[in-house]
């Protein structure tokens, strides 16, 4: 029997009751305000910052009898982000935990998210304050060119963290166990050896202990990358067509060495962020009223630096998003190639509709939309079915 491709794409989507589209509609339009918001806030905390002074002080003492570029700038990078975080934690409060909890995203206590946000404010402090040590030693020693190199920098320091997240980061917040011996093991190994994926890199998480939304993900680089699905898939009722689809997009991920390509094209945009940067330092400076710091090349600009380049990402957002949208619609033709389970991957991808408003305008989902929309993945796995129809 010929698939109809738009019957059984509005189908699928019918398969959400209207209160359940309405929420996830309102749910996915406020994510795009957090947007503008989040900068408003990295504006008025920079601010805050600079009025109090702190960092200029920290240079002044550290330097007052000889200069000590690479102290100076890890004490100014620690104090700035413990600043930070204490300054933004009412808006990250909000719209991390509280806002989650309004729209039953989450049900992890409040005393959970903030221990966790702590340790991972702790752990992003200690890793910003070595790249920054190595972008300001560019600036000074690096010249006219030093974006370039910063951009290098990051680059690396991006692929670095990749291949170490998995050993040394994720355990710290979630418990990975391989996927138990089962029916949902088997099918895994079956599509990993046939797809070249190592079969001993599966797992499952506790991803319910930190958010109730239905996904999975690849982490790491060559031997440390691994596929992992949240415990949330299984709670939902994941069945192995479900599995399998999903699967063979993380998987899709893995054999296409997207995090690789990621890696490069965040070099390239690091190098361009800096190149402005360089440009926009002055202005920033001259509107946020930071009198008593000095050029680009001094640390205790960081909340300047800062404002510029939370500014250029805001820009910057149609760009990122247009790249992973990119690479998710090659993950998902992986998966249909591979796994061949358009229904699978259907009834997955509806459940992520929940934090996902399934049917943007092409518009805001080309500015807003990190991931092709629901609607139109669904479609493309339609057509799949359509164009593949089971053998008798």
């Amino acid at each position: 029997m010929a698939v109809d491709v738009q019957a059984e794409t509005a189908r699928w989507l019918a398969t959400m009751s209207p209160e359940e589209l309405e929420r996830a509609v309102s749910y996915t339009q406020g994510s795009h305000w957090l947007i503008l918001w989040g900068f408003v806030v990295s504006v008025v905390v920079g601010w805050l910052i600079i009025r109090m002074g702190l960092l200029t002080g920290v240079r002044d003492r550290l330097n007052r009898s000889r200069s000590r570029p690479n102290l100076t700038v890890a004490a100014i990078a620690v104090v700035y982000a413990v600043l930070t975080w204490l300054l933004s934690l009412p808006w990250a409060w909000w719209s991390g935990w509280r806002r989650e909890t309004e729209y039953g995203l989450t049900s992890q206590p409040v005393g959970g998210w903030l221990a966790e946000g702590a340790m991972s404010a702790a752990i992003s402090t200690l890793l910003s304050a070595v790249l920054l040590i190595g972008i300001y030693a560019l600036i000074r020693r690096a010249g006219r060119l030093w974006w370039a190199w910063a951009g290098g920098l990051t680059a690396a320091f991006i692929a670095l963290m990749l291949l170490a997240a998995p050993i040394f980061i994720e355990p710290l917040f979630n418990t990975y166990t391989p996927a138990p011996d089962g029916p949902v093991r088997d099918a895994v190994v079956e599509l990993a050896e046939r797809t070249g994926t190592p079969s001993d890199k599966i797992y499952i998480y506790d991803g319910s202990r930190q958010s109730d939304r239905y996904t999975a993900n690849v982490s790491g680089l060559f031997g440390t990358a691994r596929v992992a699905m949240s415990d949330v898939m299984f709670q939902q009722g994941a069945d192995l067509a479900e599995v399998r689809g999903v699967v063979g997009h993380e998987m899709g991920h893995y054999v296409h060495m997207h995090a690789l390509w990621m890696t490069a094209i965040m070099g390239v945009l690091a190098m361009s962020a800096f190149w402005l940067a360089d440009r926009l330092y002055p202005v920033a400076r001259r509107l946020l009223g930071a009198n008593r710091v000095g050029g680009i090349e001094d640390p205790a600009g960081l909340p300047v630096l800062g404002v510029v380049l939370s500014f250029l990402a805001v820009l910057a957002t149609p760009v990122f998003n247009t790249m992973i949208r990119t690479i998710e619609t090659d993950a998902d033709r992986f998966s249909l190639e591979h796994a061949n389970e358009p229904d699978g991957l259907a009834a997955a991808l509806i459940k992520t509709a929940e934090y996902r408003a399934p049917s943007p305008s092409p518009i805001e989902e080309f500015f807003f939309y990190d991931h092709p929309s629901v609607e139109n993945r669904i479609r493309m796995a339609m057509e799949w079915k359509a164009e593949h129809p089971p053998e008798r």
